[in-house]
């Protein structure tokens, strides 16, 4: 099939088509293929749109809260920003292969101005065969009577790793309601000290074969005494009973957070980029 000359929205009748596509690397594309695989291709369910030039096997891009290119050459990459540049901006950060981010970025920043912050360089790790860290028993499933101190260092953490409060906007509504859901979903992990969170983390995205970790957070002074590696192995374990490939990026510039996941046996298949945008 000959690619059609700007990006289409996918609907209803590519389902199939966008999830033997994604199938194709299941590591890389889980963040939306969880998504595809549990509401289907319809923009009101998915929160977004697929996109593509022509078959989604060459060409396919995501496009909601986050932009996320999946597959295609420089011709797509440039259809996939015109399409995004003709409304208002609805992301707030390109994510994905960096091989795909980093062009498409340099296609939209000349309308969309700078950056917030580009981290170029993310290893894409994937845990196969047994942590080599033993797991912390007090590393658990959150419960929903623990929102408060749970929701406190999410908050702590997102302001860490992001640098922006998840509050600011609308009082910190849309984020509590998206904390609540991961914990009754039961994909929020936690060990608690005191009533206090010593450490985090979340399966942010959860795909028929693979668990995408995210959100790890340590109280910061309790950091450099294994909370992050054993409690991290917890959570890899759970994913892997499921019958997941348990996987993360991290930041290149991380060094204690890389050297805790080599620790635990992850192993990098790729590199993600993330463009943080105003």
């Amino acid at each position: 099939m000959l690619k059609l000359l700007g990006a289409r929205p996918l609907g209803f009748r590519d389902t199939a088509a966008v999830l033997r596509a994604l199938d194709e690397d299941p590591i890389g594309s889980c963040m939306v293929a969880a998504r595809v695989q549990r509401r289907g291709v319809n923009r009101a369910a998915l929160r977004g749109e697929l996109w593509s030039r022509g078959r989604p096997a060459q060409s396919l891009c995501y496009s909601g809260a986050n932009l996320v290119p999946l597959l295609g050459d420089h011709e797509d990459l440039r259809a996939f920003a015109d399409r995004a540049c003709r409304g208002p901006r609805l992301c707030s950060s390109l994510v994905g292969r960096s091989d795909l981010v980093l062009p498409l970025w340099d296609l939209l920043e000349a309308e969309w101005g700078p950056a917030r912050e580009v981290r170029a360089e993310q290893p894409l790790l994937a845990l196969f065969g047994n942590s080599l860290v033993p797991p912390d028993p007090l590393v658990r499933r959150v419960q929903l009577d623990q929102v408060e101190p749970y929701l406190e260092a999410a908050i702590a953490m997102f302001i860490e790793e992001v640098g922006v409060d998840p509050r600011a906007h609308d009082g910190g509504r849309g984020y509590r309601s998206r904390v609540v859901d991961l914990i009754a979903e039961g994909r929020a992990w936690a060990r608690f000290e005191d009533g206090q969170v010593v450490f985090k983390a979340e399966v942010g995205s959860l795909s028929d074969q693979v668990g995408q970790i995210q959100g790890v957070w340590v109280r910061p002074e309790l950091r450099d005494g294994g909370f992050g590696s054993r409690g991290t192995a917890t959570v890899a374990q759970a994913i892997q009973d499921s019958g997941r490939t348990a996987s993360l990026y991290v930041n290149s510039f991380n060094r204690a957070a890389r050297r805790a996941y080599e620790k635990i046996g992850f192993t990098q298949v790729a590199r993600f980029a993330t463009v943080l945008v105003d």
